[in-house]
Parts: C-alpha cells; sequence; structure tokens
C-alpha cells in the first residue's frame, strides 16, 4: 500500500489523523516522521508535524497467499452448498428506550458441541493449506445460537487482512460449514486479538472526526465501503449527534456510510 502524507500541529495529531484516514488502530499503522514541528517565535515561523503514514504489513506476500488461500476453500464450501439468500434490512441501530429496563439474561455456554468440531475441523484444513500454526478456541452460545472462535498464533495480523476482509471471509465461510443441515440458523463470530473491539473502537472515533468536519465545512462525507457491522457501528456512533446525520448508498459490496449535515 502506497504511503499518505499527514501534515498538523504536532506528531501525536498526524498520527491520529493517518489512523482516522486510513481506518486502523495505531499499532496497525506504519509510519516516518519527515518533520516534527516546530511552535516558531512569538507565533512566526511556525511549521507543521509532517509525517508518511501507511497500513502496517508484515509481510505482503504471505497475505496475499492467505487471501488466495481462503478464496480458494470459499469456491470449495460454495461448491457443496449454496447458502440462501436472505433479506439485509437498512443497517441503522434501532432506538432504545431509556426507561425499559431487562432482567440480565443467563447465557449457557458449551464447549463441546457438533458446531464446535465442525469448525475446527475446517480451519484445521484451512490453516494447514496456509502453513500456519494457529490455536482455534471455540464455545458454543446455546442461549443465543452463536458460535463464537476466537483464533491464536504468532501471524494474526495476515489472518486479519486489510480492515478484516479476512477475517470476515473466514467468519462467512465457517457460517457455511456449520449451518450446512442446521434446523436453526447459527450465527458465527471470528476474532483473534481483540480486533472486532479495536476496530469498533477505531471506527467510533472515526465517526466522531467526519461528524466535526461536515460541521465545520458544512459538506457531507462519504466513506469508503463497509460491510453492514462496520456501517451500523458508524450508524449508532452518531444516532444522537445534533447536528449530522447518516445514510447508506450504493450496493454490496461497495455500500457506504454518507454522513450529512442536518437541516
Amino acid at each position: 500500500m502506497e504511503y499518505i502524507e499527514i501534515s498538523k500541529k504536532t506528531v501525536d495529531e498526524c498520527i491520529t489523523e493517518a489512523c482516522a484516514q486510513l481506518m486502523v488502530t495505531s499499532d496497525n499503522l506504519e509510519y516516518e516522521v519527515i518533520s516534527t514541528g516546530s511552535t516558531g517565535f512569538l507565533g512566526l515561523n511556525v511549521k507543521p508535524a509532517v509525517i508518511r503514514a501507511r497500513v502496517k504489513s508484515a509481510s505482503e506476500e504471505k497475505a496475499q497467499e492467505v487471501k488466495e488461500t481462503v478464496e480458494e476453500k470459499k469456491v470449495e464450501v460454495k461448491k457443496e452448498e449454496k447458502p440462501k439468500k436472505k433479506e439485509v434490512k437498512e443497517e441503522k441501530a434501532p432506538e432504545v428506550k431509556k426507561e425499559e429496563k431487562t432482567e440480565e439474561k443467563q447465557i449457557s455456554y458449551v464447549y463441546d458441541h457438533e458446531f464446535i468440531n465442525r469448525a475446527k475441523e475446517f480451519l484445521a484444513n484451512v490453516f494447514g493449506a496456509m502453513n500456519m500454526k494457529v490455536t482455534v478456541d471455540a464455545k458454543y452460545n446455546e442461549t443465543d445460537k452463536v458460535l463464537e472462535v476466537e483464533l491464536s498464533g504468532d501471524e494474526m495480523g495476515v489472518l486479519i487482512g486489510k480492515r478484516g476482509q479476512t477475517l470476515d471471509s473466514l467468519q462467512y465461510l465457517i457460517s457455511l460449514v456449520v449451518n450446512r443441515g442446521s434446523e436453526d440458523y447459527i450465527h458465527v463470530k471470528v476474532d483473534t486479538e481483540n480486533y472486532r473491539s479495536r476496530r469498533k473502537a477505531t471506527l467510533e472515533n472515526l465517526a466522531k472526526n467526519i461528524a466535526y468536519k461536515v460541521r465545520k465545512n458544512r459538506q457531507s462525507v462519504s466513506l469508503e465501503p463497509m460491510n453492514p457491522y462496520e456501517r451500523r457501528i458508524i450508524h449508532s456512533a452518531l444516532q444522537a449527534d445534533k447536528y449530522v446525520t447518516t445514510h447508506s448508498e450504493g450496493e454490496e459490496p461497495f455500500r457506504r456510510v454518507v454522513v450529512t449535515l442536518k437541516k
């Protein structure tokens, strides 16, 4: 990925802006400080800080190999079973009434289940083809019918992929494998190194920065294409904003969130 150049008052502000533009957390950012900036004397000769930044890549060749392997597995699974097409509803987060109080739900987890065995067997084949050593921990939420899979190892950055695309592809494939022949639909969540939580925080921070720019410049901003889960995060983060509103435009997989000023 090519570098982008960021100029702000301080290096820290440059890093924050780079994370917002590239939509990654700081630990996944590779950057080079061109200038640390200068406050000048009595407000004169002020120089901004400048950095060159891009998304960190441990091994682009390895990442490409992983991506190709996942795509091959996706074709294999699709040949075996074509998933039912489900109607996708607008992903905007619903409003929650504050006065409503719900009792804490008791969730029942099991660690030995047919769905877990299916997922682990499939992932063992995938990671074997990738020549990667990955530890797979899984548990099944019987209450909500959710299979939660946690991956760990030395090359998790490669497994996550650009903006989580490889991780999302693995989650999709496991969902196909697990739901084959199942009477009830089983939701699948795949995570590694707390990526989902970190990504959520990054998107929420991005949403607030974009809202500020829209309010300041009085011009709408169209974000880069995101999957439905990430679009929901942006919608939810700005749902209560007094000055801006959000909506989605385009068709999958190029559907994106647009942030506009309220009339």
